[in-house]
């Protein structure tokens, strides 16, 4: 069911979800695919609001740059710079652009005036030869990186603007509290995207999920740090693919009814829940920004014993999808409204049966799970429970044919003598903790929702990922957006 987007994407969405409930039943869930396709029309659209026939949105970039001590060692910081440099180059002309350095204090090194700037040929070179100037210096305060970018992407009002950041580190948050760290990441959610990657080994993987889930990007290990620099200009090109700054999901619940949790599932698990969440007002839901592509997410109500009426209708909730117009003022509705009737079932004996893609759902959760626990154990040297943890993660995976987590879960593994799986003896920190941090990733959408996107017809489009599947943003992409491969060759699994 769908409706067309006032923002340049034409938004569509199924949900997966039955009206009945078992007598007993304490919640009700649903699935709910939401698939973003650019056509003629949304691309007449996107022209009209930025201005110039095709033109795309404005867009503003903010690199973010861990300068702490450590980087001084096996020439990272050098490699970094290049990396940035490199990216920087592939920005469109007119693009907003600022540089943020930090250690345990942060500060924006470009523009001097701390105020972001449009870029062209000469702007970049100045803004490569700050980069350059950088020097190595001090501790780790994430959270003050991301709180000095939130306050230079506010220099800038322009409606309608991708507002999107990249961060590096190869250490731990170590010069702030979580809880600074969380205050921070509470006033940076719905401001700009985040993505963020791990260099080396002595970097946090739950640092940044923490950073990535409240910021709506990716997060990724590269533990070879020449890999950095291709990885950036692809974040890049990534960015500047985005049509729709920011999308929301709408939820109004009965007042019989509490909300349980909303999650993302696909691509990327990740917890969506709001920290106070009023039922007698709608609810909007932060779904960060959007290109064309399908995300799946699931929502969860929760109810006492016996607060339903029995045999009896009832309208549980009202998901409305809604985006940014290009104007930036306001919400508009970009999908059809879809209504949640429940009815719990008078028959103690009434069962409802388990959909397919619940179940893969569930288990894609507990194999998460299961990945995280291997990782942390063998950091906390508890070998018995990583070993365990490797075993489940491993049964889970092939139950799932998830290919991805099997590769990274066979390379951290060794069989012994008598043919028990364990983790590798000589297994390394940063592969652990690559471990972790691809543990929430989820793979391709179903491929019903997938054919919404990719042109039916052979030899239109930019075709599918030779890997997964998946369909590809443009004939000229580096990587899957799905599943990470990339598709020139190299290596794949150190970026996401």
């Amino acid at each position: 069911m769908g409706d067309s987007s006032r923002a340049a994407l034409t938004f569509t969405w199924e949900k997966d979800f039955s009206p009945d409930l078992a007598f007993d039943a304490t919640r009700a869930d649903v699935l709910v695919t939401v698939c973003a396709r650019a056509d003629d029309e949304g691309a007449a659209g996107a022209a009209g609001a930025a201005g110039a026939p095709g033109s795309p949105p404005p867009g503003a970039e903010v690199f973010i740059m861990d300068r702490s001590l450590s980087m001084a060692g096996l020439g990272k910081l050098d490699e970094a710079k290049r990396a940035i440099c490199a990216a920087i180059d592939a920005l469109r002309d007119g693009t907003l652009l600022g540089i943020v350095a930090g250690h345990h204090e942060a500060t924006v090194v470009y523009p001097p005036d701390g105020r972001l700037v449009r870029v062209d040929a000469a702007r970049k070179q100045e803004a490569k030869a700050h980069v350059a100037a950088q020097l190595t210096g001090g501790g780790t305060a994430i959270g003050a990186w991301l709180d000095c970018a939130r306050r230079l992407f506010e220099t800038s009002t322009a409606p309608g603007t991708v507002r999107h950041a990249v961060l590096y580190t190869d250490g731990r948050d170590e010069h702030e509290s979580p809880a600074e760290l969380d205050a921070v990441l509470a006033a940076c959610t719905d401001r700009f995207t985040c993505d963020a990657r791990g260099l080396g080994e002595d970097w946090n993987y739950r640092e940044l999920h923490r950073i990535t889930e409240a910021l709506h990007g990716t997060a990724a290990a590269v533990i070879d740090i020449a890999d950095l620099t291709q990885d950036f200009v692809h974040l890049v090109e990534k960015a500047q693919s985005i049509v729709v700054p920011r999308v929301y999901l709408g939820l109004r619940i009965n007042e019989r009814l509490d909300l349980g949790f909303v999650q993302q599932t696909r691509p990327v698990q990740a917890d969506l829940t709001p920290r106070r969440p009023d039922r007698t007002e709608e609810i909007h839901i932060p779904l960060g920004a959007w290109s064309p592509g399908v995300r799946q997410y699931q929502i969860s109500l929760r109810f006492p014993f016996g607060a339903l009426p029995v045999d009896e209708q009832l309208r549980a909730a009202r998901l409305t999808l809604y985006s940014e117009p290009p104007d930036g003022r306001g919400r508009v509705p970009c999908a059809a409204v879809e209504t949640l009737i429940l009815r719990r079932r008078s028959n103690p004996a009434f069962r409802i049966p388990v959909s397919t893609d619940f179940t893969r759902v569930e288990t894609e959760r507990e194999l998460g799970m299961a990945m995280r626990a291997c990782a942390d154990a063998h950091q906390q040297e508890d070998r018995a429970r990583a070993d365990r943890e490797l075993r489940l993660a491993l049964r889970l995976a092939e139950e799932l044919g998830d290919e991805q987590r099997l590769r990274l879960l066979r390379a951290v593994a060794d069989t012994t003598s008598d043919g028990r799986v364990v983790v590798r003896p000589d297994v390394s920190r940063g592969a652990m903790q690559q471990l972790g941090l691809d543990s929430t990733r989820t793979g391709p959408p179903p491929v019903d929702a997938v054919e919404q996107v990719v042109p039916a017809a052979a030899g239109e489009g930019p075709g599918r990922c030779p890997h997964c599947g998946s369909p590809l943003v443009s004939r000229a992409a580096h990587y899957c957006e799905q599943c990470g491969h990339r598709l020139d060759g190299g290596r794949a699994g150190t970026v996401g």
